[in-house]
């Protein structure tokens, strides 16, 4: 790697079908049986899949409905978040044992930057095996980790071994691992832009790195700068230990599809007074009001307004979605609702000196120093 990049080691610990395997470790009557987290309902959607489940084809967000068709036998149980908060700080504890660096993504996965660790260890590899060890003995439940350079390549490392397994890409690998790399695998790339990229001729990260910068830009707008940078091993993104939060949202899947706004004038109540409530919870307000409407077909639509001040009131979030709703004539009957706020009062700008150290250097990794991982 070029000497003005920075070096790190960055381990990415993802839990095993966590939601699932936390139900399994509760109930042993559970175990080994397909399981599957979420609604069995008309409207039921899946959070998680036991792995004994996915092999049926079970997996997140699909319809309980499908689900049950693809595993007969499939076990539901509701979701129980406090609990699985609960697991998640356990193991984030085990994280900070080894480094302050720590960047939780969800309850279930995060970085970890160990280039310099509290236990000194020089292998990155070793110390990810050690803290999986850990959770395995202290929590009970099985993690998979990826080992690298940057959190890019480290995250698609930790899907590479899955389940209880590990993945480390050495620098010198980084460039290799990415062009035999499938572009659905690639983090950041989902099912859309994955299928357009296909539509492209782009199938592999080496088909990825053979368009140029213009080429990426001028197909894929903002995203195509990110592509081009990450397929090369570059992304000088550091472990941010205190994530602020972007976004608040709220969602109710309807039983029924609902034809008319009047009848989700009610339903709209509810999710501006969740919305609200959560606000209020985390001391944020919010000055973006999205409405995101999923109807009957599955196409989805949202509508945003920004008001001049930061809100969390129900009733001004409230009356602000449903301006939104009546903004146009609904395409179709509607399945879901949901009002998020953005724009909160935690965001904060970046100095000129930190979008400076952030951008990334056009020059590809090319490692020649040791550096044991």
């Amino acid at each position: 790697m070029q000497n003005d990049l920075p070096i790190r080691k960055i381990i990415h610990v993802d839990m095993d079908a966590f939601y699932a395997s936390v139900e399994q470790m509760d109930n042993p009557d559970l175990k080994g049986k397909p399981v599957a987290v979420g609604g069995s309902g008309k409207r039921g959607v899946i959070s998680a899949a036991s792995y004994e489940a996915r092999k049926f084809g079970v997996k997140s967000a699909m319809s309980g409905n499908l689900a049950i068709k693809l595993c007969p036998d499939l076990i539901f149980v509701r979701p129980n978040f406090e609990r699985y908060s609960e697991i998640s700080k356990k193991v984030k504890a085990i994280f900070y044992d080894y480094t302050d660096l720590v960047e939780p993504l969800s309850l279930d996965e995060a970085y970890l930057d160990v280039t310099e660790n509290k236990k000194g260890y020089p292998s990155a590899s070793l110390l990810a095996k050690d803290i999986r060890d850990r959770i395995f003995n202290e929590v009970g439940l099985t993690a998979s980790a990826g080992i690298s350079i940057n959190k890019f390549v480290a995250k698609v490392a930790s899907d590479y071994n899955k389940p209880n397994g590990q993945k480390t890409v050495n620098p010198e690998e980084v460039i290799d691992f990415l062009e035999v790399l499938d572009i659905r695998k690639f983090y950041g790339v989902g099912k859309v832009t994955a299928e357009k990229m296909y539509q492209k001729g782009i199938f592999t990260g080496l088909d990825l790195k053979q368009k140029s910068l213009a080429y990426l830009d001028a197909n894929f707008g903002k995203s195509g700068r990110y592509y081009y940078y990450i397929v090369r091993g570059i992304q000088n993104s550091e472990v941010k230990t205190n994530r602020i939060r972007k976004s608040l949202a709220a969602e109710r899947t309807f039983s029924e599809n609902l034809s008319s706004e009047v009848f989700m004038l009610d339903k709209l109540k509810h999710i501006a007074d969740e919305v609200s409530r959560r606000l209020k919870k985390s001391n944020v307000a919010g000055k973006t009001v999205t409405l995101k409407i999923k109807y009957s077909d599955f196409t989805l639509q949202t509508r945003s307004k920004t008001l001049p001040y930061f809100v969390s009131d129900t009733s001004i979030v409230f009356e602000t979605a449903k301006n939104l709703l009546y903004q146009e004539r609904l395409n179709n009957s509607v399945r879901l609702l949901g009002i998020s706020l953005s724009n909160l009062n935690t965001e904060t700008k970046k100095t000129r000196a930190e979008l400076n150290r952030s951008k990334p250097e056009q020059k590809s990794v090319s490692v020649q120093l040791k550096f044991e991982f």
